[in-house]
């Protein structure tokens, strides 16, 4: 097993996601007022329309490739044949893709207005097959990954600031979102060589990985669906505007969806061959202290948003936005929802191979929120959109955690679950405090995450928190 360090790895892929999404924070309050809401929701919905097709491509190869990659990673040999193998059949999946999407415009009138836009989303198929991003995952190589993002994401907003300028200049943001992760795919492509060698090969065993592999992507696209379903039925059944609106919220809810999970990502190849390897003790106790720390940092972080979510708006995209508020508040709930559920399938379920469980689960909670979708938001738009997500992501969670804690008990929880709870009331009355004073939006907000931090930090603390008291070693050591 690699000898790199697993704290290590999580901040750098934190760090990573972190700046990834400083190109969203920074650039999408230029990009609201720019385009507006209409401009805006062409370019959501086309994203949306061409996830389907990225995801398939993709199927499941990724998950499944960081999950079993992790047993040839010591032999270069192992290894190569593995990734030609993989790579191999991504390239069919991409071809089979790319000849759906085709048919889509053609046999699809509403996507006719689209079809310029969602073509440009599609050059992410051919340029994501080629990057090879769980080549980096299996051997834990954050730190080429982190530099590679950086130096791409202060491009795009370079060229962003400088090319965008007008309502209709939606088309230039896609191609300059597309440029972000294209550049790192090629660089990718050649990169892949430091770790083994990559070709495209018919000599594979098709149905030992094509199995598991379909598995996998049926519970991607099931997830793929109650993510996106919203975003896709609102520009179906409501306007551009609606979709602008509520793609605000989600925006903001992605943002930090995506910061609380980096710490998760970096351990699923660590947890993958800890539990293969049958080191019992290992994985238990590295899955408690994740699962541990993903409560401590989530609660506070849905409990904040949920308090400041109009004043996050204001800030990011002005106030014609803030009919996305109501959104929002009901997205932050999500965020617990999500973020457990998504640990007990990537670390628990998944590596113990119960692939078909996270299928059942995903394709339940997909059902449900398409159903719910389809109903609601002819009556309350973005609002149903948004509280269709939060019943989906818990029905998730209960499904996962019902079937998980059956492989691994999570140490220490009620403990911690405790303070974290009065913790995030410390940061709900500090919120309801400052909110009373009115001393202007921006100050108002930056005061409110300030006095919050240190609130819910002592609160812990006085509370003898394992997790915060870890924390503050972690910093000491640091220092």
């Amino acid at each position: 097993m690699t000898n790199k360090s697993l704290k290590l790895n999580a901040f750098l892929n934190t760090l990573r996601n972190v700046l990834n999404m400083v190109f969203p924070l920074v650039t999408f309050p230029y990009v609201s007022r720019i385009l507006g809401a209409n401009g805006l929701g062409i370019y959501s919905f086309s994203n949306s329309i061409i996830s389907y097709f990225l995801l398939l491509s993709g199927l499941g190869i990724s998950t499944y490739a960081i999950r079993e990659g992790a047993k040839y990673r010591e032999n270069k040999e192992n290894i190569s044949f593995f990734a030609s193998q993989i790579f191999s059949i991504n390239i069919f999946s991409m071809i089979f893709s790319y000849s759906l999407l085709f048919l889509s415009l053609i046999l699809f009138p509403k996507l006719h207005l689209y079809s310029v836009c969602i073509l440009i989303f599609s050059l992410q198929i051919f340029f994501t097959t080629i990057g090879t991003e769980w080549i980096y995952t299996i051997f834990e190589d954050y730190t080429y990954i982190t530099i590679r993002s950086i130096l791409f994401n202060i491009l795009s907003i370079f060229m962003l600031f400088l090319f965008v300028k007008g309502k209709n200049d939606y088309l230039i943001y896609a191609a300059i979102t597309v440029l972000a992760s294209a550049g790192s795919n090629i660089l990718n492509f050649f990169h892949a060589k430091t770790f083994c060698n990559i070709r495209f090969t018919f000599n594979y065993d098709f149905w030992k990985h094509i199995k598991p592999i379909i598995i996998i992507f049926a519970s991607n696209l099931a997830i793929l669906i109650f993510v996106n379903s919203d975003v896709t039925i609102l520009g179906i059944m409501k306007s551009t505007y609606t979709v602008g609106n509520y793609t605000v919220a989600v925006k903001i809810y992605s943002v930090l969806k995506t910061v609380l999970s980096a710490a998760l990502i970096v351990t699923v190849p660590r947890l993958a061959a800890l539990y293969g390897e049958k080191k019992k003790n290992q994985y238990e106790k590295t899955a408690s202290d994740i699962f541990n720390f993903l409560i401590f940092s989530t609660f506070p972080a849905m409990t904040g948003l949920f308090m400041i979510s109009s004043n996050v708006i204001i800030i990011l995209s002005g106030k014609s936005f803030l009919p996305a508020d109501v959104s929002l508040k009901l997205l932050s709930i999500a965020l617990i929802f999500s973020i457990s559920g998504w640990f007990y399938s990537e670390c628990v379920l998944i590596p113990a191979k119960l692939e078909k469980i996270v299928l059942i689960s995903t394709t339940i909670s997909a059902v449900v929120n398409i159903v719910l979708n389809i109903v609601l938001i002819p009556f309350y738009s973005e609002n149903a959109a948004a509280f269709s997500t939060v019943i989906a992501e818990a029905i998730n969670m209960i499904i996962m955690v019902t079937y998980g804690k059956n492989i691994v008990k999570i140490k220490g929880i009620k403990r911690n679950l405790i303070a974290v709870i009065i913790g995030s009331i410390g940061i709900c009355l500090v919120c309801l405090l400052i909110d009373t004073l009115k001393f202007g939006t921006m100050f108002e907000t930056c005061l409110s995450i300030v006095c919050s931090a240190i609130v819910y930090a002592v609160i812990l603390i006085l509370m003898k928190n394992k997790v915060m008291l870890e924390q503050l070693k972690l910093i000491k050591a640091r220092l």
